[in-house]
């Protein structure tokens, strides 16, 4: 096993989806050290969203990294890729190692306090192909990831994501499930995430 990640995983008995959880894929010394060189080493940008027909700031901060000339765009933002770099390398590497993708973007979000969230959405963009593989990985505050299958409403699932933990998520789910980060009132500090992702 490297030393820098744990492979104990917890998987979830779902309808249409095929999701895996690593809570301590870093142990506490790495996520530390990455969690601080995220926050002050990336590029971080705050995009406008139109919803129902109004436009606002995005409620976290975002940035985009990947092969060259692969843009990503989601809820009418387009977004230009940085290219990749050593720590994002890094992290990636180790995240492929127990996916078996290779990963050509990571989407990073930062929420800097608990009113920043992510509303309902499935990570379905035509230029992520037909079943998708999506690898989250968290570091700082927990925050609480809610998903909920789209016809079988009584089928939820609530996960606390942890600082330094893996969320895989592949197969169908982004076809019969939608996923959100939610605001909360509690006092808490900020937290990045990043998600990675194959664009065809």
């Amino acid at each position: 096993m490297n030393a820098l990640f744990s492979t104990e995983k917890i998987s979830f008995n779902l309808p249409d989806a095929e999701i895996e959880y690593y809570p301590n894929f870093f142990d506490l010394v790495k996520a530390n050290a990455l969690f601080e060189r995220l926050k002050s080493e990336i590029p971080w940008q705050q995009d406008s969203i139109t919803v129902y027909g109004k436009t606002h700031p995005q409620p976290r901060l975002t940035a985009l990294f990947g092969n060259e000339g692969k843009p990503y765009s989601y809820s009418n933002i387009v977004m230009q890729p940085h290219p990749w770099t050593p720590l994002l390398v890094f992290v990636k590497e180790e995240v492929e190692s127990v996916c078996e993708t290779l990963f050509t973007t990571v989407l990073l979000n930062y929420y800097r306090d608990g009113k920043d969230s992510n509303g309902w959405h499935a990570d379905n963009e035509k230029e992520l192909g037909r079943n998708p593989v999506i690898a989250s990985v968290s570091f700082g505050a927990e925050r609480a990831f809610h998903l909920q299958h789209n016809t079988i409403k009584e089928q939820k699932l609530k996960i606390t994501l942890e600082h330094g933990s893996l969320l895989l998520i592949k197969g169908t789910t982004q076809h019969f499930w939608k996923h959100q980060i939610p605001k909360t009132t509690k006092h808490i500090g900020p937290r990045i995430n990043l998600t990675f992702r194959e664009i065809k």
